[in-house]
């Protein structure tokens, strides 16, 4: 069997050449977040899981009309997806106040959002991923008016899928960060979601065990999902067999 090519490796995912012109491989690894704190260690059957789950929701987008970079799942760790130009953007939609957001304004954690709120932040790790306005992005050049309009759209029909999958299963969608990314159709482009969605992009609250009152408490204290990987997979009912671990995912500043 030929070796593949690899164009890139990052702590969660390695991208090969794919099998026809325009594809790549996404690879899930097992590594641990490294930009967490304390840093987390690779885990067993992280990888398998978030495959698996970022397949879920991608295919769910795409089955409503929202243009993703994924094509297939090829086996427990590997999917065909979409060459795109990746912008050098993290979009964050955010439905309830937490991480950075609390310090920032002094909101308490937990806090419902009059509507969701879309953040950009510059793609850089030795700047600490900056936070940036759409001036910053128009004046440099990493997107248009046309662009912008385009991913605020693109974000919160995301954030309204995600919502509801996730309240479905007893899950609250506190924020979340996306990728974009452009492909050519000819003469036309237009951006796709890129990358992946998993418990690695999500901040997820537990609402089951809740009584009615507790869940439209405004502002109650949010309960962290416990084994958050396995235990969503569970719920969506994607959990494939022999793949337990206890790890929590990185929450979004």
């Amino acid at each position: 069997m030929a070796r593949r090519k690899k164009v890139y490796e990052g702590k969660a995912k390695i991208l090969y050449e794919g099998p026809e012109p325009g594809t790549l491989i996404q690879y899930y690894k097992d590594g641990g977040q490294l930009d967490a704190v304390p840093p987390q260690p690779a885990v067993e059957g992280k990888g398998v899981l978030n495959n698996r789950l970022s397949e879920f929701f991608m295919s769910g987008l795409n089955s409503i009309g929202v243009p993703t970079h994924f094509i297939k799942r090829l086996n427990m760790r590997e999917q065909v997806v979409r060459m795109a130009e990746i912008m050098p953007l993290e979009i964050v939609v955010r439905n309830y106040a937490a991480g950075a957001m609390t310090e920032r304004l002094g909101l308490p954690v937990g806090t419902p959002l009059p509507r969701p709120i879309v953040e950009y932040y510059f793609k850089d790790e030795k700047l600490g991923n900056p936070m940036v306005s759409e001036e910053h992005i128009v004046a440099f050049n990493w997107g248009n008016q046309q662009d912008l309009d385009d991913i605020i759209a693109l974000s919160l029909r995301v954030n309204d899928f995600l919502s509801g999958v996730m309240l479905g299963v007893g899950v609250r969608l506190a924020d979340f960060r996306l990728e974009v990314g452009r492909v050519w159709e000819g003469d036309f482009m237009r951006l796709i979601v890129a990358d992946e969605i998993s418990p690695d992009s999500c901040r997820l609250w537990d609402i089951r065990g809740l009584d009615l009152s507790e869940r439209s408490a405004q502002g109650h204290e949010p309960i962290p999902m416990d084994n958050v990987y396995t235990e969503l997979a569970r719920r969506l009912g994607v959990l494939p067999t022999n793949v337990t671990h206890n790890t929590k995912p990185t929450l979004i500043n």
